[in-house]
């Protein structure tokens, strides 16, 4: 992985923007859609067949995207130390910053954006996405490695970012059952 490269890449695709999936809410709102992962939009699975729901919609949307191709699947990680932590093997350091939105210095944060670079396969990520859907993860997102589309899970479903609107209306179109029905998406 050339860090610099990938970092030139996400500077140009989401200008100014930390990679982190809950910090992109605001950009590409031409393109973006939010979808529940469990019907009703409950937020957390109770039982293994819930699970098996919220596992079930998330690879769908991710086959739909990613299907065959290299993503990336971006992990953060908050510390507070400015040196990154040990990650699982496979996933690389790739960014640092102090976290400064905390009026208080001593209750900052340093986060650490470690990327893993891998063909994406359906149900390849169900431990992470389980995790997400437990609270255990944050921030994560996955995307391929032109940074086109970007999909951000989060306990109770995901954000996804495409590359023209009329692709995101297709897949709003085949997934309407799964959108909230807030009318701004959320």
């Amino acid at each position: 992985m050339d860090r610099e490269a990938l970092t030139a890449l996400w500077e140009r695709r989401w200008p100014g923007c930390p990679p982190i999936g809950d910090e992109l809410d605001e950009r590409g709102r031409d393109q973006w859609v939010r979808f529940h992962s469990l019907p009703e939009s409950k937020r957390y699975p109770d039982d293994e067949r819930e699970y098996a729901i919220v596992l079930e919609r998330h690879n769908t949307v991710l086959d739909e995207l990613f299907a065959g191709a290299e993503v990336y699947v971006l992990t953060p990680r908050w510390t507070g130390r400015a040196s990154a932590p040990r990650m699982r093997r496979d996933a690389k350091h790739w960014r640092s910053w102090l976290q400064t939105d905390d009026p208080e210095p001593e209750f900052r944060t340093h986060c650490h954006v470690f990327v893993e670079r891998r063909r994406w396969l359906p149900g390849s990520l169900d431990w992470l996405l389980r995790r997400v859907a437990d609270e255990q993860e944050a921030g994560v997102s996955i995307t391929d490695t032109a940074l086109r589309r970007l999909y951000h899970p989060y306990d109770g479903g995901a954000d996804v970012y495409l590359t023209t609107t009329e692709e995101r209306d297709r897949l709003k179109e085949r997934h309407a059952d799964w959108l909230s029905r807030h009318p701004g998406g959320w």
